[in-house]
């Protein structure tokens, strides 16, 4: 675009963006979003990224925002394509990742007409963002990008802009400023800080903490990038570190003090530590799976949190900190006196050991279909240095837990809204961050097709982004969820097979399928070194447990009950569960084995 010629409302917003540091924005054109796009086509410093899906556009935001704490935008024509974005907005929202969302409009003349794609995606979009406004024209472009950046930025949360189709394209002479928009009166000024609760309150904590002899703490996002911090404290207070599902990589699964997850897809061993402790040290969770916890009452708690409404939401803790956790971590520590009893970590860390050992005796199984831990097992041995993992909802949830990760590697998934098919627009995101890291996407067969025309997005940009996928032709969770939490039969889980290799072969990407447990560290191996996108589908049992060692008692009769009422897998999902290795770590199995017994 000549430097003559007067910038448009959408050259005006790009301009700003890219001042901002904004420079990849994830979408597809439109007729209401056209003008839009006209601005980004003369704007080469903004890298336009086209997906197959809107969703997936939000959500490959998600995870840029996710693995760089930058925000990257999504745009979408009116109507159809912005209600599209809502579900990968949402995704940020709650999970605190800053995105920019831009939507066309009506004309500014027949908003409310009844007029072609008429959605007021300005009001439509005000709960799943923070910051929505439809801009005026180019003398609003300025001021709305700039406050919807900082508020993206500093609330760590989606911004949306909204512009009619024509006013998309006016120019800045073709409008007006009123007096009160004084020129050059918004900045680019951001300052970083840090939130740090007073030294009363961090002495108070101390004093809980160092008044207790078993103290377990989880960790959740919030510690995620606090690691070193972390393991100092637990270190000082000799304490287990049990991981939230959006914590997982806050320590490493090999740390000399985790015990890795926790909650219904967790591990025995961190559910030891909860049962056991009293003391409890909550670092940036608000984890939904807050019944895994101690007993209310059973520990003095302290909870450590950068959203002040969080503190004392799942656990009556008697002194909440409110800031960054390494901050505050790093504060703490010298007021933490050191444990010299290390028999509750050493106990906890046991447990672990012999979890990772039925997983390893797991992972050795011959039989077809596969067993998922021959994939996680495999795969976490294939694994590159500083690779960045995306995970699905769904079992692959359970077995994404199982993934090994080592010092350097990162790992996030749509983890409290669990939206499906997240894995492979979060990958997508975090390749064109990272374009000098290895990108693994772990998804189920259920997750994908829901978004397997990304896999077309892969190709068309040369993503080497790896791609793998459970095949096991069910909801499997769901298979699970019905029997476990409710005590019903499976009812509605069975997945028509899908060609998964062939499907990522017309897309043009390399592909490998593995059925035999003998042949998956080759396969993992040739797919990790090919330089480009590629897909593995492993095959693999539905009725494997994703939660046995990590089942309440009252699941486990649950699932009883459905096996009493008819369920059609009752065999194979008994034999699974009744493991030897397995029910001698689950209290659960063990009191209703007799019942789950008969239908082996």
């Amino acid at each position: 675009m000549p430097e003559t010629a007067p910038k448009t409302t959408s050259d005006l917003i790009i301009e700003r963006l890219l001042a901002w540091g904004v420079d990849t924005c994830f979408g597809i054109c439109g007729d209401q979003v056209n003008g839009f796009f006209e601005a980004l086509r003369r704007q080469p410093r903004m890298r336009l990224v086209h997906v197959r899906h809107e969703e997936n556009a939000a959500l490959a935001c998600v995870g840029y925002a996710k693995f760089t704490g930058r925000p990257a935008a999504c745009v979408a024509t009116a109507g159809p394509g912005a209600i599209h974005l809502l579900n990968g907005l949402y995704d940020a929202r709650i999970d605190g990742a800053p995105v920019i969302a831009i939507t066309g409009l009506s004309y500014h003349d027949t908003v409310g007409a009844h007029f072609l794609q008429d959605i007021p995606s300005d009001r439509l979009f005000e709960h799943a963002c923070m910051f929505s406004e439809r801009v005026m024209g180019p003398a609003h472009a300025v001021t709305a990008t700039d406050l919807a950046v900082r508020s993206a930025l500093m609330n760590r949360t989606p911004s949306h802009l909204a512009i009619p189709i024509d006013v998309q394209s006016w120019t800045e002479d073709q409008d007006t400023p009123s007096d009160k928009n004084v020129p050059g009166h918004t900045s680019l000024a951001v300052q970083p800080f840090e939130v740090m609760p007073p030294a009363a309150q961090l002495d108070a904590a101390a004093e809980v903490l160092n008044s207790c002899s078993r103290v377990a703490i989880c960790a959740g996002a919030g510690a995620r990038g606090a690691g070193a911090a972390l393991e100092r404290v637990a270190e000082v207070l000799g304490a287990p570190i049990a991981k939230a599902g959006l914590g997982k990589d806050c320590v490493p699964d090999d740390s000399p003090y985790t015990t890795g997850g926790m909650g219904l897809i967790g591990t025995r061993a961190s559910h030891q530590a909860f049962e056991e402790c009293d003391g409890f040290l909550i670092v940036g969770s608000s984890t939904p799976y807050y019944d895994f916890w101690p007993v209310p009452g059973q520990a003095r708690a302290v909870q450590i949190d950068l959203n002040a409404d969080r503190i004392g939401m799942r656990y009556p803790v008697e002194v909440g900190l409110v800031g960054h956790a390494e901050a505050v971590l790093e504060a703490l520590l010298p007021r933490l006196e050191r444990k010299s009893d290390r028999s509750f970590l050493d106990r906890a860390r046991d447990t672990y050991r012999t979890w990772w050992e039925l997983i390893g005796e797991q992972a050795a199984s011959s039989g077809t279909p596969m067993r998922p831990q021959v994939v996680t097992w495999e795969l976490s041995k294939a694994l590159p240095e500083r690779a960045i993992v995306t995970g699905d909802a769904g079992t692959v949830t359970a077995w994404g837990g199982r993934l090994m990760l080592r010092a350097g590697m990162h790992y996030s998934f749509s983890g409290t809204l669990c939206t499906m098919g997240a894995a492979l627009p979060y990958a997508i995101g975090a390749q064109f961050a990272h374009p000098d890291r290895p990108v693994i996407a772990f998804t189920g067969d259920g997750s994908l097709s829901m978004g397997m025309g990304e896999l077309a997005t892969l190709a068309q940009y040369g993503l080497p982004v790896k791609v793998v996928v459970l095949r096991n032709n069910s909801l499997a969770l769901e298979v699970w969820e019905q029997t476990a939490l409710l005590g019903n039969p499976q009812y509605g889980c069975e997945l028509h097979p899908v060609d998964f290799k062939a499907v990522a072969e017309a897309c043009g990407l390399r592909a490998f399928r593995i059925e035999d447990p003998a042949d998956a560290a080759d396969v993992f191996r040739q797919a990790m070194a090919h330089d480009g996108p590629c897909l593995v589908e492993a095959v693999t049992d539905p009725y494997e447990a994703p939660f046995g060692e990590s089942l309440k008692p009252a699941h486990a009769e649950h699932i009883a009950e459905a096996f009493g009422k008819g369920e059609k897998a009752a065999g194979p999902m008994a034999r699974n569960l009744l493991q030897d290795a397995r029910v001698a770590m689950s209290p659960a199995l063990r009191q209703h084995r007799a019942a789950l017994a008969r239908y082996r």
